[in-house]
């Protein structure tokens, strides 16, 4: 297995494990992008963020990303993150070794907070974030309608930095040095 920054050619191969998704409550959104638009949402995360792929022998496996959890610039040190798998790859820890390094690379751009949302009942989410350090921030109740009824969605959030009182902008992902991106992404 091997991890690597996503780039808009991965859209359609994203899309098919996207896909497994979009008929549950797991993802709020209700019909599948086109490839386009999400060629276009990589090309929008990865301006700033990361946007991981896991791949073996050019098989995408599964994703995970990090995006701005609320626009306004007060919040640029923070970020929510996403994660989806191919179905024959969950419960084989590929989301904990996904999510570390994602977590690793945000600390080293300058977040400071990290987000999680978990559409209820998800317990396999659940135990993931918990099991990474994140803690229980509050629950939206009844916050949307998807498969039949109104879901809960449950926010997490994990400390990541030491919060100084001036903090530099955040940094693109693009400005970190390449070896160091690299380095995490081996780390895998």
């Amino acid at each position: 297995m091997e991890l690597r920054l996503a780039t808009p050619a991965d859209a359609q191969a994203l899309l098919a494990i996207y896909a497994h998704y979009i008929d549950t409550p797991v993802t709020f959104q209700c019909a599948l992008p086109s490839v386009a638009e999400y060629a276009s949402l990589i090309r929008q995360i990865t301006a700033q963020y990361p946007f991981l792929v896991c791949q073996q022998e050019g098989q995408i496996l599964g994703f995970a990303y990090a995006h701005r959890q609320r626009e306004r610039e007060a919040y640029q040190w923070n970020a929510e993150l996403s994660i989806y798998l191919a179905p024959a790859f969950h419960s084989r820890g590929l989301g904990r070794r996904l999510y570390r390094v994602l977590l690793e690379l945000l600390r080293l751009q300058g977040v400071q907070t990290a987000y999680g949302a978990v559409a209820l009942p998800n317990e396999k989410s659940e135990a993931l974030h918990l099991s990474l350090g994140f803690q229980p921030l509050g629950t939206y109740h009844r916050t949307g309608f998807k498969c039949g009824q109104w879901r809960d969605v449950r926010w997490y959030e994990k400390p990541m930095g030491d919060f100084p009182p001036d903090p530099a902008s955040l940094r693109p992902i693009g400005a970190l040095p390449a070896e160091e991106v690299q380095r995490q992404l081996r780390s895998f």
